[in-house]
C-alpha cells in the first residue's frame, strides 16, 4: 500500500487545490425553531415583503414547513436579490456558482457576487476572490483575488482570513511566505473558521515544540467538532501514531468511522489498515477487505488504485463465498451512503439562509454542493460496521 499515515492529500485539504469554493458557509445557517406559518410566509412574500421572500425561500430550501423545493428556493431567493437586499444576492450567486435549483452559470454568480459586496456583504468578496483564482464566470486574477481576501479578513471575516492564508502558503497572488500565511490562519482561527484551524494545525505539528504539537491537537479537535470532515481525518491520523494518548485508539477510530460514513474514502482506507494489522481494533481480514472495498465504490479510480495491492493480498485468506457476500455488502452499504460531504453540521440558528452540508467538488471547478443538514432518519450519518 501507498503510504496513507504521512502529511498526504489530508494535509492539503483546506486549502486551494481541494476546497475550490465555500461559497455560502458564512451565509448559511441552521433551520431551527418553530414550524414555518407557511400560508402566512407566502402571501406576504406575494405582496413584496422581501423578509418574507426570504423566509420562503429558506423554508424552501431547507423543508421547513414545505415540501424541499430548490427551484422555488431560488426563485424567491432571487427575487429578494433583485429588491437589493445582500444576503439574498449572496445565497443565489451561490445558487448559480453550483447550479442549485438554477442552470449553472459562474458568470451570473460573479456579477450577483459583486452586487452584494456593494450592498456591503463582507462574505461575497470571498466568494468573488476564489471566482478570480479559477477564472470562473471572470477573468483570472489571483491578485485581485488576494486583495479581496485581505478586505474580508481585515473586517473580521474568518474563511476570507483562511483564504488569504492559502494564497500566502502557495504564492497565489502574493509573495509566497510561510509566516504570513500563519498569521492569517491565525487569525482565521480565532474567528472559529475550521479550515483555517486545520491549516494552522497543520503547520504547527511541523514544529518541535511540545506545546505547539498540543495546540494543534486542540484546534483539530475544534474543526472536528465544527464537522470538518477532513480535520476529522486528520486529527485521527496523528491519534492512530500518538499511542502515548490514552485516548487514541478509541478517538481515532471513531473520527475515522464518522469520516468514512461522510465519504471521505481514505478514512475508509485507514479503518481497512488497522483491521487488517490489528491496531487499535481486533486483527480482522474479513473486516479489512471490506473497508477497502467500501473505499473503492466511495474514491473510484483513485481508491482501486490505492488499495488495489492490499485487496489481492487479502483474496487468499478468504472464502470464494465470504468474498461475495463482502462485495454485496460494500455495493449495498455504499449505494445508501453515496454523499462525499466536506462539512457537516453547522452552528447558529437562522431560518432564512439554513445550514446544509457542503459536497466536494466534482472537479477542480466545481462550486460543490449543499445538502440538507444531515438528520437522524436520514441514516446517512450512521457508523460504517463490517
Amino acid at each position: 500500500m501507498k503510504r496513507i499515515f504521512g502529511r498526504g492529500v489530508s494535509a492539503q485539504v483546506a486549502l486551494f487545490a481541494a476546497t475550490v469554493l465555500t461559497l455560502a458557509l458564512s451565509t448559511t445557517r441552521c433551520a431551527i425553531g418553530a414550524e414555518a406559518d407557511i400560508p402566512r410566509i407566502q402571501a406576504g412574500a406575494e405582496r413584496g415583503s422581501i423578509q418574507q421572500e426570504i423566509e420562503l425561500a429558506g423554508a424552501y430550501f431547507a423543508g421547513h414547513g414545505v415540501a424541499r423545493d430548490e427551484k422555488q428556493a431560488a426563485y424567491w431567493y432571487e427575487k429578494a436579490a433583485n429588491s437589493g437586499d445582500p444576503g439574498a444576492q449572496l445565497q443565489i450567486g451561490f445558487f448559480y456558482e453550483a447550479g442549485i435549483g438554477v442552470e449553472r452559470n459562474p458568470s451570473r454568480a460573479a456579477q450577483w457576487f459583486e452586487r452584494a459586496i456593494a450592498g456591503g456583504s463582507v462574505s461575497a468578496k470571498v466568494n468573488l476572490g476564489v471566482a478570480y483564482i479559477w477564472g470562473m464566470g471572470v477573468r483570472k486574477d489571483p491578485e485581485f483575488a488576494a486583495k479581496l481576501f485581505r478586505e474580508a479578513a481585515e473586517k473580521g471575516n474568518g474563511p476570507g482570513a483562511c483564504f488569504l492564508g492559502d494564497s500566502y502558503y502557495f504564492g497565489i497572488g502574493v509573495q509566497k511566505d510561510v509566516d504570513k500565511a500563519r498569521h492569517w490562519f491565525e487569525v482565521g482561527a480565532k474567528k472559529h473558521d475550521p479550515q483555517a484551524e486545520l491549516s494552522l494545525a497543520i503547520l504547527l505539528l511541523g514544529q518541535t515544540d511540545q506545546s505547539e504539537e498540543e495546540r494543534a491537537f486542540r484546534l483539530l479537535r475544534d474543526a472536528a467538532k465544527a464537522g470538518y470532515v477532513p480535520a476529522k481525518h486528520e486529527l485521527a491520523l496523528r491519534l492512530v501514531r500518538k499511542t502515548d494518548f490514552p485516548s487514541s485508539p478509541h478517538e481515532a477510530i471513531a473520527q475515522l468511522q464518522d469520516a468514512s460514513s461522510h465519504g471521505f474514502w481514505k478514512s475508509t482506507v485507514v479503518l481497512g489498515v488497522l483491521n487488517r494489522d490489528g491496531r487499535g481494533v481486533a486483527k480482522d481480514a474479513a473486516a479489512a477487505y471490506l473497508y477497502f472495498r467500501v473505499a473503492t465504490l466511495q474514491g473510484g479510480e483513485s481508491a482501486a488504485k490505492f488499495v488495489e495491492n492490499d485487496v489481492h493480498a487479502l483474496l487468499p485468506v478468504l472464502a470464494a463465498s465470504q468474498i461475495e457476500s463482502l462485495n454485496a455488502k460494500a455495493a449495498d452499504w455504499a449505494s445508501s451512503h453515496d454523499r462525499r460531504l466536506e462539512f457537516v453540521r453547522y452552528p447558529g440558528g437562522d431560518k432564512n439562509f439554513p445550514a446544509f452540508a457542503l459536497a466536494y467538488p466534482d472537479s477542480g471547478l466545481h462550486a460543490g454542493r449543499l445538502f440538507p443538514a444531515i438528520e437522524p432518519q436520514e441514516h446517512f450519518g450512521e457508523t460504517f460496521q463490517p
